[in-house]
């Protein structure tokens, strides 16, 4: 007569302690994460001939912000390792958003072309001698208004949205290139600099656009976990406990696209960045966590501009090329990887 209430108390204690190991995994992995950002930021400011030492990077901050930083730090270092951890940051919060919004691990700001065409608002702005942020924007909202239209069925469908996707990446490149070919010559070299994602003479200007986005959105889309949460159980069950469905993925895709635009108004569409970083965030926490993709894409971003700035064949490239090389692979894999399960 006790088994069952036995075999009851059994489950729940196994349940318990799954759940305090999930737990215990996640504080785990986001504590290497910040530790590995630290670390990242730290070694961008040390290595280099104008290297700040470790031991004197808390004094050369504080003396950045009072006003008397050196060189290498108020104009070299400080300004590009500001951008490329918002945009890294910014592009990882992005990818979470889209994917837990669209419940499809491969909708992302790059793989659907919203970057590329935000990349294309931008060089239309440029010609047109319009703020390049504004041209950003357009142009990812462009995007992210034609593609659920374009599909018929929203971002539901993972093959429908990839090929949509693929259809405003070239436009959008042809759009660009069109641009650049009617360009001056040195208006066209910068512009196709800017649009391959660089961080090559970054200011504090382009650090206060993607930080001007990342620091009012970041906690809008940390909000929105709860309400995605309940998503992931169905819209009837997110209904009956009091979510929106329908307005919860609208807000969560709007606020993505807003962070891919700072991102790539501050540094240039770093292709791929917000795909890589939600998948790796959930391989290390074990959960789909917004704010681990946004440390692994923030970390992902320096750790690429450390590559092409100190490995000797890759010195000179922009960091978009890099990740696009890794992300594209990543993107191989996940596809491959979608066949062999029947999601595509």
């Amino acid at each position: 007569m006790n088994a069952a209430p036995t075999s009851l108390a059994a489950n729940q204690d196994r349940a318990a302690r799954l759940a305090q190991r999930s737990r215990t995994r996640h504080v785990l992995a986001v504590v290497i994460l910040v530790v590995a950002l630290v670390a990242s930021c730290a070694w961008t400011l040390a290595v280099g001939r104008l290297g700040t030492p470790i031991t004197r990077q808390p004094q050369a901050l504080l003396d950045l912000l009072t006003g008397r930083g050196s060189l290498a730090l108020t104009t070299l270092r400080g300004p590009r390792l500001a951008v490329a951890v918002g945009a890294g940051a910014a592009l990882g919060l992005a990818g979470a958003l889209f994917q837990r919004a669209t419940a499809n691990p491969l909708v992302t700001p790059d793989v659907i072309g919203i970057t590329t065409a935000a990349g294309a608002g931008m060089a239309v702005a440029s010609a047109l001698n319009v703020p390049t942020s504004l041209g950003a924007l357009g142009g990812a909202l462009a995007a992210g208004l034609i593609i659920p239209w374009a599909t018929t069925t929203g971002f539901r469908n993972p093959g429908a949205v990839i090929v949509a996707g693929i259809g405003i990446a070239a436009a959008s490149t042809a759009l660009t290139q069109f641009v650049l070919v009617f360009s001056r010559q040195s208006e066209a070299m910068a512009l196709a600099a800017a649009l391959t994602g660089s961080l090559t003479a970054r200011t504090w200007g382009d650090a206060l656009v993607v930080w001007s986005v990342l620091l009012p959105l970041g906690p809008v889309a940390l909000a929105l976990r709860v309400d995605l949460d309940l998503i992931s159980l169905g819209d009837d069950v997110a209904h009956g406990l009091g979510s929106r469905p329908a307005k919860t993925r609208s807000f969560a895709l709007l606020v993505g696209i807003l962070l891919t635009v700072g991102a790539v108004a501050a540094a240039g569409p770093l292709a791929f960045v917000a795909l890589t970083a939600p998948h790796l965030a959930r391989g290390l926490t074990g959960r789909p966590a917004m704010g681990s993709a946004a440390l692994v894409g923030a970390t992902t971003v320096c750790l690429a501009d450390l590559a092409v700035r100190h490995v000797a064949f890759l010195a000179g490239l922009p960091v978009g090329v890099l990740t696009a090389l890794i992300g594209g692979l990543f993107l191989g894999a996940v596809l491959i990887s979608q066949i062999r399960e029947g999601s595509l």
